[in-house]
């Protein structure tokens, strides 16, 4: 039985790679995955990140504090943290739609929309 959310299926090469951009919350640093406690739901995406970039999905990161042209460069992105504020983060664009906000996505739902589209 084959397993529909299979990306490697897709036989995606590093060229064609379908992009996942992450804007995320301010953060102590990059990942958020630093401090005296780990938070696990930044562990979470942190595996999820890895799993998708093992499969040929570029994934891309970014904070408001040091990655503030990614976020004027998408207007999606700026009109919800206008209308939102802080409350829009974390903001997950896939292949250029946002796809979900103020949450971040799971797996699961990432394969979804990328095989699905």
């Amino acid at each position: 039985m084959n397993d529909p959310l299979i990306m490697r299926d897709l036989k995606l090469t590093p060229s064609e790679s379908p992009t996942v951009e992450i804007y995320d919350p301010p953060m102590c640093c990059p990942t958020g995955l630093c401090g005296p406690t780990l938070d696990q739901t930044l562990l979470d995406v942190n595996e999820m990140i890895l799993a998708l970039k093992s499969e040929n999905v570029s994934v891309e990161r970014y904070q408001m504090s040091s990655h503030p042209h990614a976020f004027i460069k998408n207007s999606e992105v700026m009109r919800l943290v206008r209308e939102k504020q802080m409350d829009a983060l974390p903001i997950t664009v896939v292949k250029g739609k946002v796809i979900k906000i103020g949450a971040y996505p799971t797996l699961l739902e990432i394969k979804n929309y990328l095989i699905g589209e």
